[in-house]
């Protein structure tokens, strides 16, 4: 989601969160509701992941690579499996790359990398 997108969210999720607590603190009590669905809104901006990507990339808050997937190329032990699709989202064509100790799945641009 874009960075614009999260914090428009987040700050409606936060109006929804207080205008629901004033409505209670004047009696409304249907105004609960408002308090569960702003506080929903802002769990789901603060909880949600980009596409295709690493725990590890994730934290790192750098831009996705091609596709939305990892940004640099797969380092040892992932080795590309034969795995492809289209990313329905940016139409770029992901690789799935495993590692094969752990099982953890990572996704990169296809175009251009060797053995593609």
């Amino acid at each position: 989601m874009a960075a614009g997108a999260r914090i428009v969210l987040g700050i409606i999720g936060a109006l929804m969160v207080l205008g629901g607590i004033a409505g209670v603190a004047v009696g409304v009590w249907p105004a609960a509701w408002g308090v569960v669905s702003g506080a929903v809104l802002i769990g789901a901006v603060v909880l949600e992941r980009s596409r295709y990507r690493s725990e590890a990339a994730e934290r790192s808050a750098g831009d996705p690579g091609p596709g939305g997937g990892e940004p640099s190329a797969p380092a040892a032990p992932f080795t590309p499996t034969e795995e492809r699709f289209i990313d329905p989202t940016t139409g770029q064509r992901l690789r799935v790359y495993l590692n094969p100790a752990t099982g953890e799945r990572r996704y990169y641009a296809d175009e251009g990398r060797p053995g593609s």
